[in-house]
């Protein structure tokens, strides 16, 4: 089976395109164009590895390459996507004009190309502060800012070219996904960079808590996915189901480190009140029934033992000077 995945060169994108590899797929990768010639973290695999990938430049947001591109795929998985909260308060037509009108392109050539499954990958923060937990995919759908309320738009999209034209689409929701690779705006890898290298811990709320998923389970998730007719229609939510508070987060990450830091809230980190998730944790139920996927990494003791993954990535820093040589989007 032929798979195109968009926003192939990001951090969920790279971990995917190596497990559809070892899982025997052909790969053709979407890589967002830029003028450094970076492949993003593509450029850091192996020269077997990239032999395997048919990599192509371009932009979803470009309808005709869209279309060109989908020759001959029989799956497309959308990870193409700005995902920066802070950035959509700043910019917001950016993320309607890549998230919502790229899927656009997406999904009228994927009918165009008679394309198999189209996967779209959706984001927890949909669901904004939940009324209860843990949150199941029929929850209340609550966009507390211009990021999360363009991946509303873009999943409503996506169900509505399979209610209207029959297309085949299945929307995958991760809950907070994190590992190796992953950019150090987001807090796992901003905590673990400051411990590691500050006197300090500079971060934003304290309180919020989060559903944390490893890159590896998320994967798995959405490869589970592919060719499963029963998740056609359908969104699935994909989480640990454990939920920790971020400074909670804080507190097992330096224990891990066996090292003690000052620990600070700093106003320029917080979102704006009414636009703070408050609380995330995901019934896994749907997934366990449609996909037979459930996370290896779950409950405190998996938290920990991708934590401990994650952080010895990070200690590594040949491995950080790919985001300072790359132009990264995802």
């Amino acid at each position: 089976m032929k798979i195109l995945v968009t926003g192939a060169e990001g951090f969920i994108g790279s971990h995917l395109i190596e497990g559809l590899i070892k899982k025997g797929h052909k790969v053709k990768a979407l890589v967002l164009y830029n003028s450094f010639n970076s492949l993003g973290w593509i450029d850091t695999f192996q020269e077997s590895t990239k032999k395997k990938i048919e990599v192509i430049l371009g932009d979803v947001r470009d309808k005709e390459f869209i279309d060109k591109s989908l020759k001959g795929v029989d799956v497309v998985i959308n990870l193409a996507a700005l995902i920066s909260i802070p950035y959509s308060y700043k910019a917001s037509r950016s993320y309607i004009e890549t998230n919502v009108n790229g899927l656009l392109n997406i999904l009228s050539a994927s009918i165009n190309r008679k394309i198999k499954q189209v996967i779209q990958i959706s984001t927890s923060e949909v669901y904004g502060t939940p009324k209860r937990v843990p949150i199941k995919e029929d929850s209340i759908i609550n966009a507390q800012s211009p990021y999360a309320a363009s991946k509303v738009a873009a999943d409503q999209l996506a169900l509505s070219y399979y209610k209207s034209y029959g297309l085949p689409v299945s929307i995958i929701r991760p809950f907070n996904t994190y590992g190796p690779r992953q950019s150090t705006r987001a807090i796992i890898p901003t905590i673990i960079t400051q411990a590691l290298n500050s006197d300090k811990i500079e971060i934003g709320s304290l309180f919020p808590k989060r559903d944390l998923l490893f890159v590896e389970d998320t994967v798995e998730g959405i490869i589970s996915a592919i060719g499963n007719k029963k998740s056609i229609g359908n969104i699935i939510n994909i989480g640990s189901g454990y939920e920790i508070s971020i400074k909670e987060l804080v507190k097992k990450i330096c224990k891990i480190l066996k090292i003690n830091k000052v620990l600070k809230t700093k106003k320029i980190r917080k979102r704006p009140n009414k636009s703070e998730v408050l609380r995330l944790l995901a019934s896994t139920q749907k997934a366990k029934k449609i996909l037979k996927w459930s996370p290896k990494n779950k409950g405190a003791k998996g938290l920990e033992l991708g934590l401990i993954k994650t952080i010895n990535w990070y200690k590594k820093k040949e491995n950080l000077k790919y985001f300072k040589k790359s132009n990264f989007y995802y």
